[in-house]
């Protein structure tokens, strides 16, 4: 049983990572025109296609399995402390910003995001020090694919909206509720 082209190209796109609409158009079609043939290629090796069509993108990631027969295909990464509350720090400010305008997308400077973690990062003499931190984590984030710099605008990163699969509604609440835990304690 041959693939067809289209849909080979599709299924290479996505082990290479996450798929968005507005910039791989031609994928895109193809998920929407052959989903049964993209998925049924995949969940004979345990991995299940997420397609978000109303936020625009797709992406891999592990089929639930109830016993362990078959070794993970898509690895799970454990995230540092700095990156993970930036990931949460972006999908609150990307909640905010949906809740306001609705369309478009999320863009921050480079300032902006260092503020943000600023604001949960303990107070230090060292200015430096905070920022080159910062940075580490901008681009942490970066690699994972959760921000992406904006060609020809320096200093400026588009907040990708497939952070809202990975920083669900629960987590936010959760780190919420850990956040007003710590400002309680330091009363």
């Amino acid at each position: 049983m041959s693939v067809e082209p289209e849909v080979s190209r599709a299924i290479i796109q996505l082990m290479q990572g996450v798929v968005y609409r507005e910039s791989d158009e031609d994928v895109w079609a193809t998920l929407e025109r052959s989903p049964a043939a993209v998925r049924d290629h995949f969940t004979d090796i345990g991995v299940e296609v997420v397609i978000a069509d109303a936020e625009g993108f797709a992406y891999l990631r592990s089929a639930p399995q109830d016993d362990d027969e078959l070794p993970r295909l898509v690895r799970r990464r454990a995230l540092t402390y700095n990156v993970s509350l930036l990931l949460v720090l972006l999908r609150k400010r990307l909640a905010e910003f949906e809740a306001l305008s609705g369309e478009g997308r999320l863009v921050l400077t480079h300032d902006q995001i260092v503020e943000l973690l600023r604001t949960f990062q303990a107070e230090s003499s060292n200015e430096a020090r905070v920022t080159d931190q910062a940075e580490r984590t901008i681009k942490q984030a970066t690699a994972l694919g959760f921000l992406r710099p904006l060609r020809g605008q320096e200093e400026q990163w588009e907040v990708q909206r497939v952070l809202k699969a990975y920083v669900d509604a629960q987590t936010m609440a959760d780190f919420e509720t850990r956040l007003r835990r710590y400002a309680g304690a330091d009363e």
